[in-house]
């Protein structure tokens, strides 16, 4: 899998093919995906798509955790924030790059579920149940911050609480078709660099960050990181999934990241 996606990656934008994203794909590689789905679609954990988890969220697709991740260009033992647990997968895979993790999932079910599996599996990650917009102030300052839900700007706290030089990455629209993958530089005490992965589409932000998912174009303004796109949609094929009974999940409907 690993393999596919430095490929997948190189193909989309040549310059995104950096040590970056070679030691997210090690991390990536040495996680076993199948410990954070369902067991009812373990076969399907390698597959190229989102999957549910239950409460209407989805693990990510491991191509793009791979560009988020390689998009931090997080120093050694950085500390990072993870803005939406889910299953405990985006923190797995940035515990094994060496980081010290913070994960904040609004939805208590998963955030005591994912604590618990990362603990078993011997990931050191921090997880609370919270509202993921306000970010974790006590933690703070971080090297990165890492969200994987679209909003219609970009959470104030979240950047308050990068170090300078310190990145975010997050999808931010008004809507599903403007949206695009923006990774966020805190360049002094109150100044900022954009730039963009690309066109994205993922799940919306829930909570107080919240979007009305009103009309709004794509900014074309936002350079683009690499000179070229490389993120894509975060959701699931328009096919429904194959999803076990009781999952009444975004992603079983063709909608989910």
């Amino acid at each position: 899998m690993a393999a596919h996606i430095r490929a997948e990656v190189h193909a989309a934008a040549p310059a995104a093919d950096d040590a970056y994203l070679s030691q997210a794909l090690a991390a990536i590689a040495a996680v076993p995906r199948e410990a954070f789905v369902p067991h009812a679609l373990r076969p399907r954990a390698y597959e190229e798509t989102a999957l549910p988890i239950g409460h209407e969220q989805t693990i990510s697709d491991a191509y793009i955790v791979a560009v988020m991740t390689a998009a931090m260009r997080l120093p050694p033992q950085a500390r990072v924030l993870d803005v939406g647990t889910g299953s405990g997968y985006q923190a797995a895979v940035l515990a094994k790059l060496g980081a010290q993790v913070s994960s904040v999932e609004i939805v208590e079910p998963l955030a005591r579920a994912a604590g618990e599996r990362l603990k078993r599996l011997g990931y050191r990650v921090e997880v609370r149940a919270g509202d993921g917009y306000a970010g974790w102030p006590e933690h703070a300052p971080f090297d990165g911050v890492v969200v994987a839900a679209g909003a219609a700007s970009v959470p104030p706290a979240l950047v308050a609480q990068l170090k300078v030089g310190g990145r975010l990455v997050m999808p931010i629209g008004a809507s599903w078709a403007g949206e695009q993958l923006l990774v966020v530089t805190r360049t002094g005490a109150t100044t900022t660099a954009r730039c963009s992965l690309g066109s994205s589409m993922f799940v919306p932000l829930t909570g107080r960050g919240q979007r009305g998912e009103e009309a709004g174009l794509f900014d074309a303004s936002v350079p683009l990181c690499y000179g070229a796109s490389v993120a894509r949609a975060d959701v699931a094929p328009a096919r429904k999934l194959d999803c076990p009974r009781g999952f009444r999940s975004l992603a079983c409907t063709g909608r989910g990241r």
